[in-house]
C-alpha cells in the first residue's frame, strides 16, 4: 500500500461530520494568492478566516496535511459542476503556494509538480477519483476565481493520467486562433462547456450581466485549456478545443 508522506498543521475550519470515502468524487486545486507562503498557512489554520484546504504544498515541495480527507474543508465556497453544487461536500481541496494573479503570478515549482503528481496519484487511486473530475477552482467558481490559473501545467498533468486533455495538433490549433466565430457557433461553444460541467447558472437580470458571465465562463475554459491566450473571445480554436473534449468525455 502506497504511504504518502505529509507533516501536519491541522486546521479548525472543517465540517465536524464525517463524510464516506464514496462521497469523495473531485480533487479541487487552487493557488494561495498570497505573497507569503507562511501567511498563507496561518489564514488556512486560523479559525477568524473560515477557509481551510485539506493539503498544503509548499514551494519546496512538502506537503502539509491540514484537514484529514473524510471531513469537509472549506476551501470552494459557492461552486457548481454538473449537477453538483457546494463542492466542498464531495471534494478534496489542494492548495499550492503561488502569489497568484496581480501579485506576480509565478510557475509553480517544480518540487510543487512532483509532489502534486505524487498527491493527486495516491487520492485518485484511494478514492477512486475519475479523471473529469480533476478541477481547478476556477473551473467551479468562474465568477470569483482564477487558480489555478494558465500557468498550471494541465497538459502535463494529463500525460500523468490526472486530469485530461485535448489531443489535438498544435498547428490546427495555432491556424484557427483568433479566427472570428458566428453566432450559432458561440452558441455551440456554450452547449460544449456545458457538457463539459461548467455552471449553466447563467445571470438573467440584464443582457449585459449574461454577457459578462459568459465572458467570465470563456476565460476559465481558457485558462484551463488553451493557456496561451487569455482573452475571453470565442474564436475557432476555442471552438474546435471544445468539441474535441466533448468526444473524449463521452
Amino acid at each position: 500500500k502506497m504511504a504518502l508522506k505529509t507533516s501536519f498543521n491541522y486546521s479548525p475550519n472543517f465540517n465536524s461530520i464525517k463524510r464516506k470515502p464514496r462521497d469523495i468524487k473531485f480533487i479541487i486545486f487552487h493557488y494561495t494568492g498570497m505573497k507569503s507562503e507562511s501567511a498563507a498557512i496561518n489564514r488556512l489554520t486560523n479559525i477568524q478566516s473560515e477557509v481551510s484546504s485539506h493539503y498544503f504544498i509548499k514551494i519546496s515541495g512538502e506537503i502539509i496535511t491540514i484537514v484529514p480527507d473524510l471531513y469537509t474543508a472549506w476551501h470552494a465556497g459557492r461552486s457548481t459542476w454538473k449537477n453538483y453544487n457546494s463542492l466542498n461536500k464531495n471534494s478534496i481541496g489542494i492548495e499550492i503556494a503561488n502569489s497568484g494573479h496581480g501579485k506576480g503570478y509565478k510557475k509553480f515549482s517544480r518540487s510543487q509538480i512532483l509532489s502534486l503528481i505524487k498527491l493527486s496519484k495516491f487520492l485518485i487511486k484511494k478514492y477512486k477519483i475519475s479523471s473529469k473530475n480533476i478541477l481547478g477552482h476556477s473551473d467551479v467558481a468562474p465568477d470569483r476565481k482564477k487558480d489555478p490559473g494558465e500557468k498550471f501545467p494541465w497538459k502535463y498533468l494529463s500525460q500523468k493520467h490526472i486530469g485530461y486533455w485535448h489531443n489535438l495538433d498544435q498547428k490546427i490549433l495555432v491556424n484557427n486562433r483568433m479566427i472570428k466565430t458566428n453566432n450559432l457557433q458561440k452558441k455551440i461553444f456554450f452547449k460544449n462547456l456545458f457538457k463539459i460541467g461548467y455552471s449553466q447558472k447563467i445571470p438573467q437580470k440584464s443582457n449585459l450581466d449574461k454577457i459578462k458571465y459568459l465572458k467570465t465562463v470563456t476565460k476559465a475554459f481558457q485558462r484551463r485549456f488553451r493557456q496561451e491566450l487569455i482573452n475571453g473571445i470565442i474564436d475557432q480554436e476555442c471552438l474546435i478545443i471544445s468539441k474535441n473534449l466533448t468526444e473524449i468525455l463521452k
